[in-house]
């Protein structure tokens, strides 16, 4: 479907090319940088965030968003009591808190308009919106202008495979940005391309979440990438229909990466021959700490390679899950002993598969003597008639992964432990 335009912007490859009006001032660059966060929460005690939203719809004939108003007066409030730097602005379209006008490209535009001024603003939320290709172009302008900007979450829009393009391209040159969400957002293999070539130039992002966007092909080239690059730490790439040659290609990139610490391949169709290869990465590979296998098919004889490679060979892993993956008692009885030996392997998640009473005996033995804490691993023990079972427990790697609790703590690291071992800005 081609992108829609806000009113008299064209598309974005029009707006990208179109030249510049010669009564428009020059951008103010240089004064922008110089400015420093503490400089601008003054200048914005003087013109709220919402009276410069307000404003700016007024001269742009654009519609207030009632979301956007309350969010931004929020921030007001908080700044006139003397908040500092390093705020997340939060626009997430799945609020259920307060009522939601969902953001759209058009809002996106005049959002981004305000936000390349506020250096004090270092993450934006603007998942579960309706954010189209234009918007990713004025995402992209964002990155290209803010120069605090460390968090980005676009997660579940209507980007396609044009603004993965805008947004990949702008991340060529910008080097303050940490962590970018995609997820749920259908770049596809043209967008993933585009992704996988800004990796061997980008040198700060940090951790990137494709998860969810249709990328096939170019999952490899994504993976081959990891070759060039050094300064990803967490990789997420569930969803990717991946099967064993797509793990096979990344393990092989994995042997010259010294960075990447969180892999993700959840959700994938990678079976117990795909575990050779992992196996092999873990005999040699000294980064990997967390690393996310849940509902594949590795089975049994998956679960053997990966024990034989943490209990004879590597010290650094300290976190697997293996959810729902069709192992039975022979390969998480494996998983477990390697616990006994491996004193660095702390966090090990096992629901959605086949115990037999001899797994339930390993785990409830581990969990007694305390070499398993009952906060790093999603099963916990109990007795019925002398047999000992296991029930599931509400902790993982990556629990909040497409939701955040809306009570007690956000992030508890016990439902998060991933991003808890492997913190990377905004979590989760």
């Amino acid at each position: 479907m081609v992108a829609q335009a806000p009113r008299s912007m064209g598309s974005p490859r029009e707006t990208a090319s179109a030249p510049a009006s010669p009564s428009a001032p020059a951008p103010a660059r240089a004064s922008n940088q110089a400015r420093s966060p503490g400089a601008a929460l003054a200048g914005q005690r003087e013109s709220g965030l919402q009276e410069q939203y307000s404003n700016l719809c007024m001269e742009k004939s654009q519609k207030i968003n009632p979301f956007i108003l309350h969010i931004l007066q929020e921030l007001d409030e908080e700044i006139k009591k003397g908040l500092e730097g390093g705020i997340t602005l939060n626009i997430a379209g799945n609020n259920r808190l307060v009522l939601v006008e969902r953001v759209t490209s058009e809002d996106f535009w005049i959002l981004s308009r305000i936000l390349k001024n506020c250096l004090y603003i270092n993450g934006l939320d603007v998942g579960y919106n309706l954010i189209s290709d234009v918007g990713a172009y004025y995402a992209a302008r964002l990155l290209q202008k803010q120069l605090y900007l460390t968090y980005l979450n676009l997660m579940f829009n209507d980007i396609g495979p044009e603004g993965g393009e805008l947004i990949a391209k702008a991340l060529h040159k910008n080097q303050t940005l940490k962590y970018l969400r995609m997820t749920g957002n259908k770049i596809e293999n043209t967008g993933g391309m585009f992704f996988a070539a800004m990796l061997q130039i980008n040198s700060s992002l940090e951790k990137l979440d494709l998860g969810d966007c249709d990328l096939e092909e170019s999952t490899v080239h994504v993976g081959c990438m990891l070759k060039e690059n050094h300064c990803l730490v967490a990789l997420h790439m569930c969803k990717h229909d991946m099967k064993n040659s797509g793990i096979q290609q990344l393990c092989d990139a994995l042997y010259l990466n010294s960075s990447l610490r969180y892999l993700d391949v959840s959700c994938n169709k990678i079976t117990h021959d795909g575990m050779v290869y992992v196996a092999d990465v873990l005999k040699s590979n000294t980064t990997l700490e967390v690393i996310d296998l849940s509902f594949n098919r590795i089975e049994d004889a998956g679960a053997n390679y990966l024990s034989e490679a943490l209990t004879s060979h590597n010290r650094n892993l300290k976190a697997l899950s293996v959810v729902s993956n069709n192992i039975k008692g022979e390969g998480l009885v494996a998983l477990s002993q390697s616990m006994k030996t491996n004193l660095t392997f702390s966090h090990i998640y096992i629901w959605g598969n086949k115990f037999d009473e001899a797994t339930c005996i390993a785990y409830s033995h581990l969990i007694q003597t305390g070499r398993l804490k009952p906060d790093n691993t999603d099963v916990e023990p109990f007795v019925v008639d002398g047999h000992v079972y296991l029930a599931e427990v509400s902790n993982g790697l990556k629990k909040h992964y497409y939701w955040t609790s809306t009570y007690g703590e956000s992030y508890d690291h016990s439902s998060n432990a991933g991003y808890a071992l492997v913190p990377v800005g905004q979590q989760p």
